[in-house]
């Protein structure tokens, strides 16, 4: 049996948009220089208060801590806009559906996302009995640290070393090579491909199609 951990943002939906509208907000409403898109596609995947911390290039403290909130609001509020969108990579669809159909992989998902940005996720397309175990940013700590992998692992018993994790991010190949569990990384994401090799990744992968040999 293997397990397929997944990340979520940049690696399932593209959602770089929706959070770098809800960062610009919530930076220029504090006062702050508002990051470029890049700097905030840069820091998809972390927990969001380390994130932020990230982005101001400063150590975790209660003003990141209170931004995190805001931002949490901010993102909220944007959900009830008419053009918000969370769309699926081209290929998500088909590749999650072939992967629950066979009887020798379980799908998993590791992400920073909060669990009730998960559950959105999961409900709006229809996905919610493909994950099977799921880690989030209000079980664990931030990526690069390997508990979402590990806990995961255990939750379904199989062992790291029989795991795959998915991510378009350096801190999904780090958290993968830290749970002893392989590393493949997403073309398609936010982070370049030098970096997900560097920091890794077995392989980076330019289709969802693709992962399917390295499950087999």
């Amino acid at each position: 049996m293997k397990l397929v951990l997944f990340d979520c943002d940049g690696t399932l939906v593209d959602s770089a948009d929706i959070i770098h509208g809800s960062m610009e907000t919530t930076f220029r409403e504090a006062g702050l220089p508002v990051p470029t898109p890049e700097a905030t596609k840069g820091i998809i995947g972390l927990t969001l208060d380390i994130a932020i911390a990230t982005l101001l290039e400063r150590p975790l403290d209660d003003e990141c801590r209170n931004l995190a909130t805001r931002y949490k609001e901010h993102f909220l509020a944007s959900r009830h806009r008419p053009d918000f969108q969370e769309p699926l990579f081209d290929g998500i669809a088909q590749l999650l559906g072939t992967l629950a159909a066979r009887d020798d992989v379980l799908i998993g998902m590791v992400t920073g996302k909060s669990r009730r940005g998960v559950h959105r996720v999961l409900e709006t397309h229809g996905f919610e009995r493909h994950f099977l175990t799921i880690r989030t940013a209000d079980d664990c700590p931030s990526k690069p640290h390997p508990a979402m992998v590990l806990e995961c692992c255990a939750e379904m018993g199989v062992d790291p070393a029989s795991t795959l994790v998915v991510g378009d991010a350096i801190y999904d190949m780090q958290m993968a090579k830290s749970a002893g569990a392989r590393a493949i990384g997403v073309s398609w994401g936010y982070h370049h491909r030098e970096g997900l090799l560097a920091t890794g990744a077995d392989a980076v992968i330019d289709t969802p199609g693709e992962l399917l040999a390295f499950i087999d």
